[in-house]
């Protein structure tokens, strides 16, 4: 059996409004509370585990998407005004990259925490 990610711990502020934040902005749907956590399914074999902390690192997730699935979030963030970037280090320069020739960029949630979304 090949060795899959099932979940991980997102830590937040507020679970419930990174978890909304995250599903909103992805295209994905959050159905409420489990247990303690704000759980998000990403896709059939990934859940992020919304989970409120007083203090926390700021963590890098990177998630590879279709070309559809670019433009979508892209909109999204767009419509919603939220600064974007071409690189980790340049998160609001409003450009996006080429890379490896797909496309990609950065943004933050409401944490701090920096999400990419690349294709190829």
């Amino acid at each position: 059996m090949a060795i899959v990610l099932d979940h991980t711990i997102v830590p937040a502020r507020d679970k419930v409004a990174s978890a909304k934040f995250f599903a909103r902005v992805f295209g994905l749907e959050y159905k409420g509370a489990h247990s303690h956590f704000a759980p998000v399914q990403v896709n059939e074999s990934l859940t992020l585990d919304f989970d409120e902390r007083g203090d926390f690192e700021h963590h890098h997730y990177a998630f590879k998407i279709s070309e559809a699935e670019f433009d979508a979030i892209f909109d999204r963030i767009n419509t919603e005004g939220i600064p974007y970037g071409s690189g980790p280090f340049s998160r609001a320069d409003m450009q996006i990259n080429h890379r490896r020739g797909g496309r990609g960029f950065y943004f933050e949630d409401p944490n701090g925490h920096v999400l990419e979304v690349l294709t190829a």
